[in-house]
């Protein structure tokens, strides 16, 4: 797990208007430390709507793990990242609260957390 706590919406959950969660929504303190779950690389380490503070580590074979709601960004775009450094620490939104929102994608598509986690 990125970040100990509660998985409050889970993968395939329904959402709003007919989407579903993509990810896990998973409830923290605003603060704690987010750890990168494989080794890989920053791809993404910036605002982005929807997301707020987004960071996205490439693991390499289509693999790409993506870290929202985020308080702080503690690395940047290009720096490689061993598996449980800390990348990121939890942030709150209006919509959801306090937690960090993750997703696992391959190929772009996204895919149950718990998946890959079983690994």
């Amino acid at each position: 797990m990125p970040v100990k706590g509660r998985v409050k919406h889970a993968f395939g959950q329904n959402r709003t208007a007919g989407l579903s969660w993509q990810g896990w929504l998973i409830d923290a303190e605003v603060g704690k430390e987010v750890k990168t779950i494989a080794h890989g690389r920053v791809a993404y380490s910036d605002w982005l709507r929807g997301y707020g503070l987004l960071m996205i580590i490439d693991h390499g074979d289509g693999f790409m793990s993506l870290y929202a709601n985020n308080e702080s960004l503690m690395r940047e775009v290009g720096e490689w990242v061993e598996a449980g450094s800390d990348i990121t620490t939890v942030g709150t939104s209006p919509l959801n609260g306090n937690g960090l929102y993750f997703e696992i994608r391959k190929n772009g598509k996204a895919m149950d957390p718990a998946a890959w986690l079983k690994r």
